[in-house]
């Protein structure tokens, strides 16, 4: 397994050298300088932070981490540690796995807004979309625009309520597995292999 997390770490490694190349590709040297340092400043804080929990997801879940939506086409499962707010690149209040049979493999960190900041909190950021909805404890989610339009149970598996919020923006930052679609990109076509679950 160890050597997997390695083969997968040098893949995103590949990955996120491009994409600080690519961050700096229509500036000056300084300025590409200056951005790519702060973003391999940025990666390097959330994959040191969250290496622990690479093919680790029992430890996530320990460390207050729980399940909010299931598996995301050519995105993943997410799981959310509540207790974390704000961005700090150390502290990604989002964990996008990949699940492959009992194997779970963390993919990218994730943040959301309730509106586009007016500054990039990473270097080079571009960001997605994730509608209202209504968050269930067995990581269902219901599309929703209000609260109170969320049906008390999960249909389907009558799972309990968990949370509901309105639109919001998201920034992914895939750390842990290689995107051809860039390191920011909401969705990641090299893991819609994992896209049954």
């Amino acid at each position: 397994m160890k050597s997997k997390a390695w083969i997968a770490g040098l893949l995103a490694l590949g990955a996120l050298l491009a994409a600080v190349t690519a961050s700096g590709a229509h500036t000056g040297s300084t300025a590409r300088q200056a951005t790519s340092t702060t973003l391999v400043s940025d990666i390097a804080a959330a994959r040191t932070a969250t290496a622990k929990y690479v093919t680790n997801l029992a430890l996530a879940k320990a460390n207050g981490y729980g399940i909010i939506t299931k598996m995301i086409p050519n995105m993943g499962y997410h799981f959310m540690n509540p207790k974390i707010s704000g961005f700090d690149p150390s502290q990604p209040p989002i964990l996008v796995y990949e699940h492959n049979g009992s194997h779970w493999q963390l993919g990218a960190v994730e943040w959301v807004f309730p509106k586009k900041p007016a500054v990039a909190p990473v270097p080079g950021a571009t960001y997605g979309a994730f509608g209202a909805g209504c968050h269930y404890a067995d990581g269902t989610y219901v599309p929703a625009e209000t609260q109170s339009a969320c049906p008390a149970k999960a249909p389907g598996s009558g799972a309990k309520l968990g949370f509901w919020h309105p639109n919001l923006v998201t920034l992914h930052l895939w750390v842990w597995y290689p995107n051809p679609s860039g390191i920011f990109s909401g969705t990641n076509p090299l893991v819609g292999t994992f896209n049954a679950g």
